[in-house]
């Protein structure tokens, strides 16, 4: 009878550690899987991090390079602009301008 309670102690003992076992490889494997959804988390985290950061660095290699030509285009328009300006004036001004010195050199003053 003894050898039997030793038996059944046994395989208590066996059925027990099984079951540990089995506790163990669960947590093993829920480990394993939230470390896989943490660095898969990371991972679209940095994607996008890495997507807006290159966005902004295109979009500033655009602001330098390719607005000196859009500024240089402006720049020439408007000087164009106020050469057109200042000539129309001139021209709309020129003949006072004249008949106001050619007063001035034909009157005689003492």
């Amino acid at each position: 009878m003894e050898t039997n309670r030793t038996q059944n102690g046994i395989q208590l003992l066996l059925a027990a550690e099984q079951e540990a076992q089995h506790i163990v490889n669960t947590a093993r494997a829920a480990k394993m899987a939230r470390l896989k959804q943490a660095k898969e988390e990371a991972e679209k985290e940095i994607a996008a991090i890495r997507a807006q950061m290159e966005a902004e660095f295109q979009r500033k290699v655009a602001e330098s390079s390719g607005d000196s030509g859009a500024n240089v285009k402006r720049l020439e328009q408007e000087t164009e602009a106020k050469i057109h300006n200042l000539k129309a004036e001139a021209e709309r001004i020129s003949h006072d301008v004249v008949q106001m010195l050619l007063k001035h050199v034909t009157s005689v003053r003492n």
